[in-house]
């Protein structure tokens, strides 16, 4: 009678595969991790700057449009940021997960007072105006 080995064959084949699965696993692993931080960085960066180039435009309007006007502007940002506002920009220091820090701007003309807004992660709503009798505009949080 022959004596069948297919069970030892079988753990054999698993344990081979399971180890060989591992070993992918240490190495492509940290890798994901890396490629899935650096996008995130992009996609904050990206959003950070479309709703500073919202800021801007809005400037640009009230400062074309004279005194007494006034624009509202709905901004949704991934992540809490400080904006400074000047007469000819708005920036922001944006903190990424590699550990460094990006400097956005946006430039406009203007004769808006020097600002610094403190925006939170989601929806905030900023009122851009340039009160009638006044020399400068103002920015703030509604």
């Amino acid at each position: 009678m022959i004596k069948e080995n297919s069970g030892q064959v079988s753990l054999e084949y698993l344990l081979i595969f399971s180890i060989s699965l591992m070993i992918l696993m240490i190495f492509t692993l940290p890798l994901a991790e890396e490629a899935i931080e650096s996008t995130m960085d992009i996609s904050d960066s990206l959003n950070a700057r479309s709703e500073m180039s919202k800021i801007s435009q809005a400037v640009k309007e009230v400062y074309g449009e004279g005194q007494g006007s006034k624009h509202s502007i709905n901004v949704n940002l991934n992540k809490k940021i400080k904006i400074t506002v000047t007469d000819n920009h708005v920036s922001c220091n944006l903190n990424l997960k590699s550990s460094s820090n990006k400097q956005i701007n946006e430039y406009f003309n203007s004769n808006i007072k020097k600002t610094s807004l403190t925006l939170n992660k989601g929806p905030n709503t900023l009122i851009v105006e340039w009160p009638m009798n006044s020399k400068n505009m103002v920015i703030y949080r509604k």
